[in-house]
């Protein structure tokens, strides 16, 4: 029995021995305020982060569904302008709490779901997480073989080994697990120090970007048929038509709305993650947009065909017995790509299961050791079969996440409507109602739970899923679609709505009249206290309190 409780007090992360056993349920150093030299992230760095995050296989690809429903290339480009700038405030507003209290969005979570109801929000992303780590080491895998067939041909011709039931080759399989294997390193980075693969990624994949762009329309002597190709529908049908190019712009930036705090801790100052943000996601994913509409158009002429994807446009090239210049070109694309495809993996899916498995499991799991199960999981699922067996897989996945806007409903109107900034987060004594089970305390709820919160969140789904159940291949009404093209706001309109009302009927502790960015925790006797004293007039002692200011 001994040896049993050394071997699992080894798994543990450092903890305090003095910790109860709900504290260790609730607290562990990636949990609480990150300290003050960890707060690295500048607002050049989040300008960078969203260079690189804009630059990958996805982004490149999103306007070849718009031109598909019958949009011209403009029309579509438009739609991309339009709905990443409308994304553009929610995810500032939702990094809003993590900047400013430097907490990420498990921690966040509970300020409206509750202690332990967050825990299923938290689940939610984490799972989701885990699942797109291996869908995008796939596509880095596909990255991988063409940078590797650039420089060795013949490993085109590489024997299969896999019985057919395996759902991939030998070739594809090693391709796969060298991206899955390079990537591991850049999961050992804390989160302070991740931001320089971000700077990297910002200065290579532009460059390979314009380069490819260039490149192509010198192959094709010009921009190529799709920039006169005008729109095939018109009317209602193109209103809707573009309604749900916006859309899937949005859709595609829903779960680094939720997640937002994640990153946003680490901001040396809240302003960081404000205008940099608000500029940087419209401009960058749109150039990017822009790009992949020109190379795709460029495709056209030069080989007879539109190919929406980079990569198997590179893999082109390689055709034919190509000059040693082309080789060399699609190898520095193609490594650019799966320099992209890391820094999307690791933004979007190894930090976000880190910070949430954290939180399932903080008496064992910190980021770093979740990063690691997320790639763990992203091998296990074989997500190469996944996306060979359903045509609606990505479809489904990315529909899915747009479920993630109730969340973000709840967590950003508890933020700017409810509370109003005041938190309750820790004074001289140490951590309180975020990482205490105390019953008086503002986070408590029921039993832990927020049940206006859930309330909402089930509101804000139910309005979406009957149209959720025609985007997997069911015969839904017309008028279910309709809701549903707009999805992310129907379900963050609906859920915040309802959240406002519910707490208007049954105001929590902490509610506020005021809007003012403050940790609340040194007034005397403000937990569990009800709405009435928190007026913007009333403060307990407020004269004579000093208010702890944020940084």
């Amino acid at each position: 029995m001994g040896a049993v409780q050394r071997f699992i007090s080894r798994l543990e992360v450092a903890h305090s021995p003095s910790q109860t056993w709900s504290e260790m349920l609730l607290s562990s150093e990636d949990l609480r305020p990150v300290d003050q030299d960890k707060r690295t992230w500048k607002a050049r760095n989040f300008i960078a982060f969203w260079i690189a995050d804009s630059f990958n296989v996805n982004t490149w690809m999103i306007v070849s569904s718009m031109i598909g429903l019958g949009l011209s290339w403009w029309q579509a480009w438009v739609c991309v302008w339009i709905g990443y700038g409308i994304v553009a405030p929610f995810i500032v507003a939702n990094a809003r709490p993590g900047a400013v209290f430097h907490i990420t969005f498990p921690v966040v979570a509970r300020t409206s779901f509750g202690l332990w109801g967050s825990l299923w929000c938290v689940f939610n992303r984490g799972a989701m997480a885990c699942i797109w780590y291996g869908v995008q080491a796939s596509i880095g895998g596909t990255c991988m073989k063409v940078m590797l067939r650039a420089m060795w041909p013949s490993v085109q011709n590489i024997p299969n080994h896999l019985s057919a039931s395996s759902g991939i080759t030998t070739r594809d399989f090693m391709c796969f697990f060298l991206f899955w294997l390079i990537s591991l390193p850049a999961i050992w980075f804390p989160i302070h120090k991740i931001r320089h693969l971000f700077t990297l990624k910002a200065i290579v994949a532009p460059t390979a970007g314009i380069t490819f762009f260039i490149w192509c329309i010198v192959r094709a002597k010009g921009v190529g048929p799709i920039i006169h190709q005008p729109s095939t529908v018109h009317g209602s049908e193109l209103g809707w038509a573009m309604v749900s190019s916006l859309m899937s712009c949005i859709s595609n930036m829903a779960t680094l709305v939720t997640n937002a705090p994640d990153f946003a801790s680490r901001a040396s100052r809240p302003s960081a993650v404000g205008l940099p943000q608000l500029l940087a996601v419209p401009i960058t994913f749109s150039l990017v947009s822009f790009i992949g509409i020109i190379v795709s158009s460029s495709s056209q002429v030069i080989f007879g065909e539109t190919i929406w994807s980079p990569v198997d446009l590179l893999d082109r090239f390689l055709d034919d017995s190509p000059s040693h210049a082309t080789r060399f070109g699609v190898w520095f694309i193609s490594a650019s790509f799966v320099i992209a495809q890391i820094g999307t993996n690791i933004s979007a899916n190894s930090i976000s299961a880190g910070c949430d498995l954290t939180a399932l499991f903080p008496r064992f799991i910190n980021i770093r050791r979740g990063g690691y199960i997320a790639a763990i999981v992203g091998i296990c699922m074989l997500p190469w079969n996944l996306l060979k067996s359903s045509n609606s897989f990505t479809s489904y996945l990315s529909a899915y996440s747009v479920f993630l806007s109730s969340i973000a409903g709840v967590m950003i109107t508890e933020y700017f409507l409810i509370r109003r900034g005041h938190y309750r987060i820790s004074d001289d004594n140490g951590f309180l109602d975020l990482y205490s089970a105390r019953r008086d305390g503002w986070y408590y709820y029921t039993y832990g739970v927020n049940f206006r919160a859930y309330a909402a969140y089930i509101a804000g789904i139910l309005i979406n899923v009957v149209g959720f159940a025609g985007a997997t291949g069911r015969t839904v009404p017309l008028a279910a679609t309709r809701i549903y093209q707009m999805a992310f706001f129907t379900g963050f309109g609906v859920s915040a709505i309802i959240y406002v009302l519910l707490n208007w009927a049954f105001p929590p502790p902490g509610k506020s009249m005021r809007f003012e960015e403050v940790d609340m925790s040194a007034f005397d006797g403000t937990a569990g206290v009800g709405s009435d004293e928190y007026d913007g007039k009333d403060y307990k002692n407020r004269d004579s309190v000093d208010v702890i200011p944020v940084a």
